[in-house]
Protein backbone atom coordinates (compact mmCIF):
# COMPACT_ATOMS: atom_id res chain seq x y z
CA UNK A 1 0.00 0.00 0.00
CA UNK A 2 1.53 3.58 -0.99
CA UNK A 3 2.54 5.36 2.13
CA UNK A 4 1.24 9.18 2.62
CA UNK A 5 4.21 10.60 2.73
CA UNK A 6 4.79 9.26 -0.76
CA UNK A 7 4.26 11.98 -3.45
CA UNK A 8 0.95 10.93 -5.20
CA UNK A 9 2.69 11.08 -8.63
CA UNK A 10 5.19 8.14 -7.45
CA UNK A 11 2.47 6.23 -5.75
CA UNK A 12 2.38 3.93 -8.67
CA UNK A 13 6.09 3.30 -8.62
CA UNK A 14 5.69 3.00 -5.07
CA UNK A 15 3.25 -0.02 -5.41
CA UNK A 16 6.04 -1.67 -7.74
CA UNK A 17 9.05 -1.40 -5.67
CA UNK A 18 7.96 -0.65 -2.31
CA UNK A 19 8.83 2.60 -0.10
CA UNK A 20 12.25 0.93 0.71
CA UNK A 21 13.52 0.95 -2.79
CA UNK A 22 11.80 4.05 -3.78
CA UNK A 23 14.01 5.77 -0.73
CA UNK A 24 17.16 4.15 -2.17
CA UNK A 25 16.22 6.17 -5.14
CA UNK A 26 15.22 9.34 -3.75
CA UNK A 27 19.07 9.49 -2.25
CA UNK A 28 20.85 8.29 -5.47
CA UNK A 29 22.99 11.08 -7.00
CA UNK A 30 23.36 9.99 -10.75
CA UNK A 31 25.55 12.02 -13.71
CA UNK A 32 24.23 12.14 -17.43
CA UNK A 33 26.85 12.64 -19.43
CA UNK A 34 25.36 13.56 -23.05
CA UNK A 35 21.57 14.36 -23.76
CA UNK A 36 21.34 12.56 -27.30
CA UNK A 37 19.26 10.06 -28.34
CA UNK A 38 20.39 7.58 -25.28
CA UNK A 39 21.27 10.42 -22.35
CA UNK A 40 18.28 12.22 -23.11
CA UNK A 41 15.66 9.04 -22.54
CA UNK A 42 18.18 7.68 -19.34
CA UNK A 43 17.85 10.98 -17.71
CA UNK A 44 14.07 11.30 -18.33
CA UNK A 45 13.94 7.67 -17.31
CA UNK A 46 15.21 8.35 -13.89
CA UNK A 47 13.47 11.32 -13.16
CA UNK A 48 10.46 9.65 -13.48
CA UNK A 49 11.84 6.71 -11.48
CA UNK A 50 11.94 8.82 -8.60
CA UNK A 51 16.28 9.44 -8.40
CA UNK A 52 16.52 12.54 -6.44
CA UNK A 53 19.65 14.28 -7.43
CA UNK A 54 21.23 14.33 -10.35
CA UNK A 55 23.63 16.34 -12.69
CA UNK A 56 23.38 16.46 -17.02
CA UNK A 57 25.80 17.53 -18.74
CA UNK A 58 25.75 18.32 -22.77
CA UNK A 59 27.37 21.27 -24.48
CA UNK A 60 25.32 20.34 -27.39
CA UNK A 61 22.21 22.97 -28.83
CA UNK A 62 19.14 21.13 -30.32
CA UNK A 63 19.85 20.78 -34.24
CA UNK A 64 16.86 19.92 -36.77
CA UNK A 65 18.83 16.29 -37.43
CA UNK A 66 18.08 15.34 -34.02
CA UNK A 67 14.31 15.72 -34.00
CA UNK A 68 14.08 11.71 -35.31
CA UNK A 69 15.31 10.34 -32.13
CA UNK A 70 16.05 12.80 -29.37
CA UNK A 71 13.74 13.81 -26.61
CA UNK A 72 14.59 17.76 -26.20
CA UNK A 73 14.34 17.58 -30.30
CA UNK A 74 11.49 19.36 -31.61
CA UNK A 75 10.87 22.18 -34.46
CA UNK A 76 10.03 24.56 -31.92
CA UNK A 77 13.58 23.93 -29.77
CA UNK A 78 15.90 23.79 -32.61
CA UNK A 79 18.95 26.10 -30.99
CA UNK A 80 18.22 25.76 -27.59
CA UNK A 81 20.46 23.99 -25.43
CA UNK A 82 19.79 20.25 -24.60
CA UNK A 83 20.47 21.14 -21.18
CA UNK A 84 17.74 23.38 -20.81
CA UNK A 85 15.36 21.70 -22.28
CA UNK A 86 15.60 18.63 -20.50
CA UNK A 87 16.10 20.55 -17.06
CA UNK A 88 12.60 22.43 -17.56
CA UNK A 89 10.84 18.76 -18.68
CA UNK A 90 12.78 16.99 -15.38
CA UNK A 91 11.76 19.53 -13.42
CA UNK A 92 8.37 19.57 -14.58
CA UNK A 93 8.21 15.97 -13.69
CA UNK A 94 9.29 16.17 -10.23
CA UNK A 95 9.98 19.61 -8.65
CA UNK A 96 11.64 18.34 -6.25
CA UNK A 97 14.43 17.00 -8.14
CA UNK A 98 18.37 18.54 -6.99
CA UNK A 99 19.21 19.06 -10.40
CA UNK A 100 22.93 20.50 -11.58
CA UNK A 101 23.42 21.38 -15.18
CA UNK A 102 26.50 21.58 -16.91
CA UNK A 103 26.49 23.24 -20.43
CA UNK A 104 29.52 22.18 -21.52
CA UNK A 105 31.61 19.35 -23.79
CA UNK A 106 34.02 17.18 -21.80
CA UNK A 107 37.44 17.50 -22.51
CA UNK A 108 40.32 14.74 -21.06
CA UNK A 109 41.19 17.76 -18.34
CA UNK A 110 37.54 18.44 -17.09
CA UNK A 111 36.84 14.87 -17.27
CA UNK A 112 39.59 14.65 -14.00
CA UNK A 113 37.74 17.09 -12.16
CA UNK A 114 34.17 16.64 -12.57
CA UNK A 115 34.02 12.78 -12.20
CA UNK A 116 34.43 12.57 -7.95
CA UNK A 117 33.07 10.00 -6.09
CA UNK A 118 29.90 12.11 -5.17
CA UNK A 119 28.32 10.27 -7.85
CA UNK A 120 26.58 7.18 -7.43
CA UNK A 121 26.33 6.54 -11.37
CA UNK A 122 27.68 7.91 -14.21
CA UNK A 123 25.71 7.14 -17.10
CA UNK A 124 28.20 7.81 -19.83
CA UNK A 125 26.20 8.53 -22.86
CA UNK A 126 28.65 9.82 -25.07
CA UNK A 127 28.85 9.10 -28.81
CA UNK A 128 32.33 9.15 -29.72
CA UNK A 129 34.77 6.64 -28.81
CA UNK A 130 38.01 8.92 -26.94
CA UNK A 131 36.11 11.09 -24.68
CA UNK A 132 34.18 8.20 -23.80
CA UNK A 133 37.33 6.23 -23.00
CA UNK A 134 38.23 9.59 -20.58
CA UNK A 135 35.23 9.32 -18.71
CA UNK A 136 34.99 5.22 -17.93
CA UNK A 137 38.88 5.47 -17.10
CA UNK A 138 38.16 8.50 -14.74
CA UNK A 139 35.15 6.41 -12.53
CA UNK A 140 37.24 3.72 -12.25
CA UNK A 141 39.87 5.10 -11.19
CA UNK A 142 37.49 6.95 -8.42
CA UNK A 143 35.81 3.64 -7.80
CA UNK A 144 32.03 5.39 -9.41
CA UNK A 145 30.17 2.91 -10.76
CA UNK A 146 29.81 3.25 -14.58
CA UNK A 147 27.21 2.51 -16.90
CA UNK A 148 28.10 3.38 -20.86
CA UNK A 149 25.90 3.40 -23.92
CA UNK A 150 27.39 1.15 -26.85
CA UNK A 151 26.57 1.61 -30.58
CA UNK A 152 22.80 2.57 -30.92
CA UNK A 153 23.47 3.60 -34.66
CA UNK A 154 22.68 0.97 -37.69
CA UNK A 155 20.36 -0.96 -35.91
CA UNK A 156 16.36 -1.50 -36.07
CA UNK A 157 15.72 -4.88 -33.83
CA UNK A 158 14.81 -3.90 -30.30
CA UNK A 159 14.83 -7.89 -29.42
CA UNK A 160 19.12 -7.11 -29.77
CA UNK A 161 19.71 -4.79 -27.35
CA UNK A 162 21.09 -5.78 -24.02
CA UNK A 163 23.26 -5.25 -20.83
CA UNK A 164 26.58 -6.74 -20.29
CA UNK A 165 30.05 -6.14 -19.21
CA UNK A 166 31.94 -4.38 -21.78
CA UNK A 167 34.22 -7.29 -22.29
CA UNK A 168 31.21 -9.41 -23.38
CA UNK A 169 30.14 -7.57 -26.04
CA UNK A 170 29.89 -8.70 -29.83
CA UNK A 171 29.02 -7.24 -33.19
CA UNK A 172 29.58 -3.94 -32.12
CA UNK A 173 32.42 -2.28 -34.08
CA UNK A 174 32.05 0.88 -31.43
CA UNK A 175 32.45 -1.26 -28.79
CA UNK A 176 35.38 -3.38 -30.10
CA UNK A 177 37.15 0.52 -30.27
CA UNK A 178 36.43 1.58 -27.02
CA UNK A 179 37.99 -2.25 -25.66
CA UNK A 180 41.03 -1.67 -27.52
CA UNK A 181 41.39 1.61 -26.21
CA UNK A 182 41.16 0.50 -22.79
CA UNK A 183 43.01 -2.71 -22.60
CA UNK A 184 45.91 0.13 -23.26
CA UNK A 185 44.74 1.89 -20.25
CA UNK A 186 44.54 -1.35 -18.06
CA UNK A 187 40.47 -1.46 -18.32
CA UNK A 188 39.50 -4.91 -19.46
CA UNK A 189 36.38 -5.47 -17.52
CA UNK A 190 33.95 -4.57 -14.69
CA UNK A 191 32.45 -1.84 -17.29
CA UNK A 192 28.90 -1.57 -17.41
CA UNK A 193 27.46 -1.26 -21.12
CA UNK A 194 24.37 -1.31 -22.56
CA UNK A 195 24.92 -2.73 -26.24
CA UNK A 196 23.07 -4.20 -29.78
CA UNK A 197 24.13 -7.78 -30.77
CA UNK A 198 22.73 -6.94 -34.11
CA UNK A 199 25.61 -6.37 -36.83
CA UNK A 200 25.77 -2.98 -38.64
CA UNK A 201 26.34 -1.99 -42.35
CA UNK A 202 28.56 0.36 -43.64
CA UNK A 203 26.45 1.09 -45.99
CA UNK A 204 24.56 3.01 -43.12
CA UNK A 205 27.69 4.82 -42.16
CA UNK A 206 28.90 8.55 -43.22
CA UNK A 207 32.42 10.21 -42.11
CA UNK A 208 32.50 13.74 -41.20
CA UNK A 209 35.25 16.15 -40.19
CA UNK A 210 36.63 15.12 -37.24
CA UNK A 211 35.26 17.31 -35.15
CA UNK A 212 34.86 16.81 -31.34
CA UNK A 213 36.61 13.00 -31.82
CA UNK A 214 33.77 12.00 -33.99
CA UNK A 215 34.93 10.69 -37.11
CA UNK A 216 31.82 9.16 -38.33
CA UNK A 217 27.98 8.26 -37.40
CA UNK A 218 25.84 5.68 -38.21
CA UNK A 219 21.85 6.04 -39.62
CA UNK A 220 19.22 5.96 -36.80
CA UNK A 221 15.80 5.15 -36.08
CA UNK A 222 13.72 6.45 -33.36
CA UNK A 223 12.85 3.99 -30.56
CA UNK A 224 16.54 2.01 -30.60
CA UNK A 225 18.40 5.48 -28.93
CA UNK A 226 15.61 5.42 -26.70
CA UNK A 227 15.95 1.88 -25.88
CA UNK A 228 19.67 1.71 -24.77
CA UNK A 229 18.42 4.81 -22.36
CA UNK A 230 15.72 2.41 -20.82
CA UNK A 231 18.12 -0.55 -20.24
CA UNK A 232 20.88 2.07 -18.94
CA UNK A 233 17.84 3.31 -16.28
CA UNK A 234 16.57 -0.23 -15.47
CA UNK A 235 20.40 -0.72 -14.10
CA UNK A 236 19.51 1.74 -11.56
CA UNK A 237 16.27 0.71 -10.67
CA UNK A 238 17.06 -2.95 -10.52
CA UNK A 239 20.44 -2.29 -8.27
CA UNK A 240 18.05 -0.17 -5.87
CA UNK A 241 15.37 -3.34 -6.15
CA UNK A 242 18.39 -5.53 -5.12
CA UNK A 243 17.88 -7.53 -8.84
Amino acid sequence: MPSNNTPHWLQRTELLLGDAVLEKLNKLHVMVIGLGGVGSFAAEFLARAGVGRMTIVDGDTVDQTNINRQLPALHSTIGQAKTSVMAARMRDINPALDLTVIEDFLTPVTVKTLITNEYDYVFDCIDSVQPKQYVIVACKQKDVRIVSSMGAGGRIDPSRVQVADLSETFNCPFAQQVRKGLKKKGVRRGVTVVFSSEPVSKENMMMTDGSRFKKSFYGTCSYIPALFGLHMASVVVREAAGQ
